[in-house]
């Protein structure tokens, strides 16, 4: 699923002769749409912003930022890639690189190339089983892509919002195959466990002859809070998949980095899955620049998400506000949750206004409800949040405030 899919809405075409009652219906569902486009424009038109979302971009604009960018990542005179070859495997040969692994595949979506890795996986093992957890991006946004097409077997190690212990692999009442741990879990607010923790789960899925998956989607922002680097982090699994565009600001793209053999392998399902496209040089050459432009400043941003977030605790304590949760209370990446205690609506329509008005936005996603009367959203910090200090997030804050129910 795409991480936009929740701001958008249906959309849907209803016949004149409809009944009265699908109207309405219909019209709420235009009333959602409008807004959401509203608040896209108010996005772009805003002067001080914490992120940019790639995906409120215009065709003009990403197109002029991968002719800005592709000069410096590729000889241009060079042929398209044919099917895989080429500048894809420059790419493929960089990220192997990168990740300390034997060889790398390029996918175009990460939903196939994650598929792909745990089937091959599952032939080597003899054991179709893989233990994940429940809050995994396949369980709660690939409609169970896992087991309705490939033939796997999901199962929950943990419902803790975190990631499984050491413990409780050692502990799970059924032998699985694979143990693939996604880093960060996103859905529980981008949350990582100590070096030590993950060095100890890794341990405990080897002694029960299990391989280990990385699900590192976000991965390379992960080294601030381990304090290691990318290739000694992804060498505590067998098997790695990155993605290409939700923190290295890409146009798509996934890769399956380890050993050759599972590489050469997955390449092979990548044909039958449908994943050997003709021409791929606008991700790819969107995936190097990410790479060359993205990938250095992540530590930059998970410095100042810190800060942010501390400035977004205090500034709404300070605002009056009854209660506030920033999670976690100091970010283990450039990404993390904020929790409000109000309805999302409410938190949406002042976000909005404030952007439209003061073209200064806070919140650049949707807002959840989690509870009556309780919401919560996503909070990224990129090139443009740095520009902001402490104070301006709190001056930010109380004119938020201001536009909230009393």
């Amino acid at each position: 699923m795409s991480d936009t899919a929740s701001d958008k809405a249906a959309e849907a075409a209803v016949p004149v002769e409809q009944p009265a009652e699908e109207t309405a219906e219909q019209a709420e569902e235009e009333t959602a749409e409008q807004k959401r486009e509203r608040r896209v424009a108010a996005w772009r038109a805003a002067r001080r912003v914490l992120w940019h979302p790639s995906y409120q971009s215009t065709v003009r604009d990403r197109l002029a930022w991968l002719n800005d960018g592709a000069e410096g990542v590729y000889d241009l005179d060079q042929p398209v890639d044919m099917y895989g070859d080429r500048l894809v495997e420059t790419l493929e040969e960089r990220v192997a690189g990168l990740l300390g692994k034997e060889a790398a595949a390029f996918f175009p979506t990460g939903t196939m190339a994650q598929q792909i890795a745990l089937r091959c996986w599952a032939g080597r093992t003899g054991n179709p089983t893989v233990a994940l957890h429940e809050l995994s991006h396949p369980e709660m946004h690939e409609r169970h892509a896992f087991s309705q097409v490939s033939g796997l077997r999901p199962v929950h190690v943990t419902y803790e919002p975190r990631l499984p212990t050491a413990e409780e692999i050692q502990d799970f009442a059924e032998p699985f195959g694979t143990l693939m741990l996604e880093l960060p879990l996103r859905e529980a607010g981008f949350v990582l466990p100590s070096w030590e923790e993950l060095s100890e789960t890794v341990e405990a899925a080897r002694e029960r002859d299990a391989v280990v998956h990385f699900d590192g989607a976000r991965l390379w922002e992960c080294t601030a809070h381990f304090g290691r680097p990318l290739d000694e982090i992804a060498s505590l699994a067998d098997s790695v998949y990155v993605s290409f565009y939700k923190s290295l600001d890409g146009l798509g793209g996934a890769a399956i980095a380890g050993p050759k053999t599972l590489i050469d392998e997955a390449k092979t399902w990548r044909h039958r899955y449908g994943g050997m496209v003709l021409q791929q040089f606008p991700t790819v050459l969107a995936a190097l620049i990410g790479l060359e432009r993205e990938l250095p400043r992540l530590p930059e941003y998970v410095a100042h998400a810190r800060v942010v977030a501390a400035a977004l605790r205090d500034g709404f304590t300070e605002a009056g506000v009854p209660w506030v949760r920033v999670h976690p209370e100091e970010p283990h990446t450039h990404q993390f949750q904020i929790w409000l205690p109000y309805d999302p609506d409410v938190l949406g329509d002042a976000g909005l206004r404030q952007t439209e008005e003061t073209k200064t936005g806070l919140f650049a996603q949707g807002w959840a409800r989690s509870g009556p009367g309780l919401a919560y959203t996503e909070i990224t910090v990129a090139a443009p949040g740095l520009e902001w200090t402490a104070e301006d997030v709190k001056a930010a804050v109380r004119d938020f405030v201001e536009r909230l129910p009393r």
